[in-house]
Parts: C-alpha cells; sequence; structure tokens
C-alpha cells in the first residue's frame, strides 16, 4: 500500500488514527528491501507509557527508527510513525513466512533465517505484554488486520504475532508474563471481522466495553456475546460457561475450575461439545456463539 492507500483504508473502515511527523517518508529503505509485503505482524511495546510515539518513530541508538508503522495507544487510536521499511520484525523462519504466505497453518518456528523487517507491516501495541492489552486496542486491532487483509485479499492467515516468527525469546503480543496470545483465536477473530464486510465509512466497531448482555429468557441465560469468550477475557461468563459445561459431562477437562479466566481448556471442552452435536459441527471451533450457548443450557 502506498500511505494514500492506507489512510483511504483507515476511512473506509472507520479505523481512529492521527498521523506523526513525516511518517510518509520516514524508513529504512536505505538499509535493505520493501516488500514483497505478505502480512501483518503484531508486537507489544513492553511499555505501559501513554505516549510512545517518539520511541517508534526515532528507535533506539541499537535500533534505529521507525520500529514499524502502526502504534496503537490504549484508547484505541492508530498514530502512523513510518511507511516502507521498519526495524520491527528482524530475522524469522522461512517456513513461517511460507505459511504465512500460503494462508496455511502456521508451523513451529525454529530457525531465523529470513528478513521479516522487508516482508510483513508491522504493529506495536502501546502495552506491557504481562497483561492483556485494552478492550479498545483489541477492537482497533481486529480492524486494523481486517482493513489490510481487505485491501491486498488475503485471509485472516496472513495476521501473526511476533512471538510466532522465530526470534528467540519473543512472546508478543502477550497477555501475562512470558505467555503469547493463542494467536489461532485471535485470527479467528479476525475472521468474523472480516465477515462482516466493508463497514460503514466513518462508522468504525466501537472501541470500549460492550453493551450489557441481554436479559435472558426463561430457562436459558441470554448469550452475553463472543467478546466474553476472546484470549485473554476474564469475567463471569466464562465461569458460567464452564460450570454448564461440567453439568454436560465435560468435566473431564478441567483439572481445577471452572474459573473466570479464558484458557485452552475452555475452548477445548467447548469444541469437544460442538463436535458431539451435529449441528454444530461445522463451526466446531471452541468457541461458543449463540447455537452453541443455546443448546448447552438447554
Amino acid at each position: 500500500m502506498t500511505p494514500a492507500q492506507v489512510l483511504a483504508q483507515f476511512k473506509k473502515f472507520g479505523i481512529p488514527y492521527a498521523e506523526y511527523k513525516d511518517w510518509k517518508t520516514h524508513n529504512r529503505n536505505h538499509k535493505g528491501a520493501w516488500g514483497p509485503v505478505h502480512g501483518l505482524m503484531v508486537h507489544h511495546t513492553g511499555s505501559d507509557s501513554k505516549d510512545q510515539r517518539e520511541l517508534l518513530y526515532k528507535g533506539t541508538a541499537d535500533l534505529p527508527g521507525p520500529l514499524c508503522h502502526f502504534g496503537l495507544d490504549q484508547a484505541g487510536k492508530i498514530h502512523l510513525v513510518g511507511w516502507g521499511r521498519a526495524n520491527h520484525a528482524g530475522s524469522g523462519d522461512d517456513d513461517v513466512l511460507d505459511a504465512v504466505i500460503a494462508e496455511k497453518p502456521i508451523p513451529v518456528d525454529n530457525e531465523s533465517n529470513t528478513d521479516g523487517n522487508s516482508r510483513f507491516y508491522g504493529i506495536e501495541i502501546w502495552y506491557s505484554g504481562t497483561h492483556p492489552m485494552t478492550d479498545a486496542q483489541y477492537a482497533t486491532l481486529r480492524l486494523l488486520a481486517a482493513a489490510i487483509c481487505d485491501f491486498h485479499g488475503w485471509d485472516e492467515g496472513s495476521v501473526i504475532g511476533h512471538g510466532e516468527w522465530g526470534s528467540p525469546g519473543k512472546w508478543d503480543p502477550g497477555y501475562k508474563p512470558g505467555k503469547m496470545m493463542d494467536m489461532d483465536a485471535v485470527r479467528s477473530d479476525i475472521k468474523a471481522t472480516l465477515a462482516k464486510g466493508d463497514p460503514a465509512p466513518g462508522k468504525p466497531e466501537k472501541p470500549s466495553k460492550p453493551a450489557p448482555a441481554p436479559k435472558p429468557r426463561p430457562g436459558i441465560p441470554a448469550f452475553p456475546g463472543a467478546y466474553y469468550f476472546r484470549p485473554g477475557a476474564k469475567n463471569q461468563y466464562v465461569t458460567t460457561l464452564g460450570r454448564q459445561l461440567v453439568k454436560k459431562g465435560y468435566g473431564k477437562f478441567y483439572k481445577q475450575g471452572p474459573g473466570p479466566q479464558w484458557t485452552a481448556v475452555d475452548r477445548a471442552a467447548v469444541k469437544a461439545f460442538q463436535l458431539a452435536h451435529k449441528e454444530l459441527k461445522g463451526d466446531a471451533d471452541g468457541y461458543p456463539g449463540p447455537l452453541t450457548w443455546k443448546m448447552l443450557f438447554s
């Protein structure tokens, strides 16, 4: 994309943004190739600072900027800090790049032999990674990924976390110390965002907490929304879901709990429930939707 095309996609998808300095021409192109670009790589900055624009724009003595293309603040606004080659991805696994290009499942990274700075757009999310990103950040991340994929004709398989790329010790985007978010779940959420079609210009998904859950119908609690079961989520509905799964005979998945933190255990139990019901098999991804919820509580 050119800078003009980036801005057009932002406006098309209603993404809140701000331009920083001379971002349109600020890059590291004199140090190597920029493109062809094949995907979006997601990072956390490692800091909860409220203004990280200058760091991402200028970089450090050891790692000159720009350090990404998109900086995402805690309120859900994108800050454009550079365009072209940026120091964000480093070296990674060629097998991972091949999978991104083919939009296939990401293999385990075990080497660093390929330049990622020339092949990926990069977003740095302003948070430490030792806790979940804000709701506003996650909503905008999904919109940004959808906008980029929409332009290129990609699907969600073109989005990866830095921790999947092959840089030793990287675990971003994280949700607690040393733990990367479930990127398959993130990609599933991006797929859902893409499936909605192009948003109306100027009307983004509201980057804030969702509306209160609707009042339940007699006998069946109302489905609160997929938001409550995303990676890193912690709320009462996860506990309610887990307890109902135990009642339905899926307690073997829980060595402890169920509890309010959404984990791979909850996802495995939901998937097993979905696979056991023909009406749900076609969408057995381990994430509850309205039909899964209804059948679970029926």
